[in-house]
């Protein structure tokens, strides 16, 4: 069961049937750092993950948000809903999820969030017993902590990418083998790096690189450069917008398709609104959006779901752990 909590209600008695003092009660935060657009969508996808995920444990599940990250009045408004980020730093929560954003600043370190990010960083190795840190999120995670910094692709690492276990880790117990993942990024990290860092890779994709990795500090840190939490349609969604941006002039070069993501009719319809618009670019040819492109799949839920269980499991097991020690 997952409890959902706001600036109001986090100040108020928890939920009917969760005990602080119930291992199998957990408190986690939910930082989203996603664009306006996508705030919503990205709640729905980490409550369905997490419901899916939970079976009998109880998750008060409390939304947070960096205050630097650029919004519209529209985004400041929804933001409203959420709990005060600054409420954060005088407690504890089991755990801690912290979503990507799209990249602003070619450096890191130049995005206006910077010191926000750093400091919850530091908060989350302290207070939790783990972090789960999602794309950009963790590309941050490791160049502050370890000065490993990422590295540009010339183009979006962009659709659904199998991976492979090869690393055994109680995280992993209950996930396939080979898993798919969908990955939408515009930097790597350097696989030796992460050895030389100290970071445990779970899994990896032949074609996408380092996808799930670890590292033990105080709190353990779970990094993902894929997005197991993505609804089906998200990356159609995306792939859409790109395609606008071209359309409207806001970008160069027309997106490259999600590989492995769209089904044989659909890609041939793609392949000639593509064609229609490099010689005809205009928004208007946006309504030639096939709908046949709409009849995607999520083949990553099971996956994306077991790899969820494992981490609660996870927390639950520490949460008994401080428990017992007092």
């Amino acid at each position: 069961m997952v409890t959902l909590t706001g600036a109001e209600s986090i100040r108020k008695r928890p939920p009917i049937g969760f005990s602080e003092s119930d291992p199998q009660c957990l408190d986690i935060g939910l930082v989203n750092n996603m664009s306006d657009a996508a705030l919503e969508a990205t709640e729905r996808q980490f409550r369905a993950l997490l419901t899916a995920a939970a079976g009998n444990v109880k998750v008060r599940l409390t939304f947070y948000a960096l205050p630097e990250v650029p919004r519209s009045e529209a985004g400041r408004n929804h933001l409203s809903s959420y709990a005060d980020i600054n409420s954060l730093w005088d407690r504890h929560l089991d755990g801690l999820i912290v979503t990507g954003a799209e990249p602003r600043a070619p450096r890191l370190m130049d995005e206006p969030y910077w010191g926000s990010l750093t400091r919850l960083l530091d908060w989350a190795d302290r207070e939790t017993s783990s972090s789960i840190w999602s794309c950009l999120a963790a590309h941050a995670a490791v160049l502050h902590f370890d000065g490993i910094d990422r590295l540009p692709y010339s183009d979006k690492r962009f659709g659904v990418f199998v991976s492979t276990l090869v690393s055994d880790h109680p995280l992993m117990a209950c996930a396939p083998r080979q898993l798919q993942m969908p990955h939408s990024r515009w930097n790597d990290i350097p696989e030796d790096a992460m050895s030389t860092g100290g970071y445990h890779v779970l899994t990896r994709s032949e074609e996408a690189g380092i996808d799930i990795f670890v590292k033990q500090r105080k709190s353990l840190f779970v990094l993902f450069q894929g997005h197991p939490e993505y609804g089906a349609e998200t990356l159609l969604l995306e792939y859409r917008r790109d395609i606008r941006r071209f359309l409207r002039g806001e970008r160069e070069t027309y997106p490259f398709m999600p590989h492995d993501y769209f089904a044989p009719d659909a890609v041939d319809a793609l392949n000639a609104l593509q064609e229609r618009a490099r010689s005809d670019r205009r928004e208007e040819l946006l309504k030639e959006f096939p709908a046949s492109a709409y009849h995607v799949t999520n083949t990553w839920r099971h996956a994306a779901t077991s790899i969820y269980r494992g981490w609660l499991q996870y927390l639950c097991a520490q949460k008994e752990q401080r428990l017992s020690a007092g």
